[in-house]
């Protein structure tokens, strides 16, 4: 096994971006959650560097920073907040990389793909055990409590989601439930823990941590859609691995919905079996279309729910920004419609 090189090709789009004025912050976040590497054993340093050297969209910084700017100033601590939320986030990805088989990411190997998935686990604990420690140098203790709680959350998800892979009992409250977890927590943190940090109250910081719950949950509506119809030239990572991996997405529980008793015993049957599913398969069962329709019309639901709830801020540059990345992503979501 060879140590990784550090130099990979990376995709950055915030300069398209809503938050693209924050690109200051977000270069000095890139800067410190690069350099989280060095603070490892040197034999486990340039595994981890491998990881972290992949600029990603960094959504979680951007929110905590539009959050801290939109309720008083963004301070050092946001910054540690940010970089303490993608580093759980970046061990999110690792896992979920090993459990769906993947092997690019970001236009790059994955780490699964480059050495294995042993070493690949211990990496991702890796991560999340640093981010935990980072976490306990906040002078509010809380802080630090409301942190490993969300950590807890996106990994309960996590085996939640395994756990009832091929399941075709799961409802699409389980799914809320689900992605809420994995996917959710951390945009809900990033915008709660962004305003406690400004000692905004304890209302207005549970408001925030619903828009970003809501948020964060369009937006893997998204990721979920983007699975079956997107390019994987174009998005940078293995694509069509949720179905394959019996993970019953919101597409996928339309169109189980839609579908009449001989098109949903056919789907079943095809997918206990695990054999190989594509979107011309999925077209010749029943409403395949429809049913991102519908998918894409929650994620819009649950996008001007978010909005509702930056009310609790007064007018800003920053408040605006949020308002953009609502409307970016109601946008992207637009674009999966058939």
């Amino acid at each position: 096994m060879t140590a990784p090189s550090s130099a990979i090709p990376s995709t950055d789009d915030s300069e398209i971006s809503p938050f693209a004025f924050l690109r200051p912050e977000l270069d000095r976040v890139e800067s410190r959650i690069r350099a989280q590497a060095e603070l490892f054993d040197p034999a486990v340093e340039p595994y981890v560097g491998y990881i972290l050297n992949t600029s990603g969209k960094r959504i979680r910084p951007a929110l905590t920073f539009l959050v801290g700017g939109a309720t008083g100033e963004v301070t050092d601590d946001h910054h540690k907040l940010a970089v303490i939320l993608e580093l759980i986030h970046v061990a999110t990805l690792v896992h979920d990389d090993i459990i769906d088989g993947a092997e690019i990411r970001r236009q790059a190997p994955t780490a699964n793909a480059k050495w294995g998935n042993a070493l690949s686990v211990l990496l991702g604990d890796c991560l999340f055990s640093h981010a935990l420690m980072l976490s306990t140098e906040f002078d509010d203790k809380e802080i630090g409590r409301k942190v490993a709680i969300s950590a807890n959350e996106v990994c309960s998800g996590e085996i939640i989601q395994t756990q009832r892979r091929f399941d075709l009992q799961l409802t699409k409250q389980d799914y809320f439930e689900i992605i809420e977890k994995k996917t959710a927590a951390l945009f809900a943190s990033a915008m709660e823990l962004g305003a406690r940090l400004n000692g905004r109250s304890e209302e207005d910081c549970e408001t925030l941590r619903q828009f970003g719950n809501a948020l964060g949950t369009a937006y893997q509506i998204y990721d979920d859609c983007i699975d079956l119809i997107g390019e994987e030239q174009e998005y940078g990572k293995t694509l069509r691995t949720d179905l394959n991996k019996g993970k019953l997405t919101l597409p996928i529980l339309n169109l189980l919905a839609s579908a009449n008793e001989k098109q949903r015993e056919k789907l079943h049957r095809l997918l206990i079996q695990k054999e190989p599913l594509d979107v011309g398969a999925l077209a010749n069962i029943a409403d395949y279309v429809g049913s991102i329709e519908a998918a894409v019309d929650t994620g819009q639901d649950l996008i001007d729910e978010s909005r509702e709830c930056l009310s609790v801020l007064d007018e800003s540059d920053h408040k605006q920004a949020l308002l953009g990345i609502t409307e970016f992503l109601e946008t992207l979501l637009e674009g999966c419609r058939q």
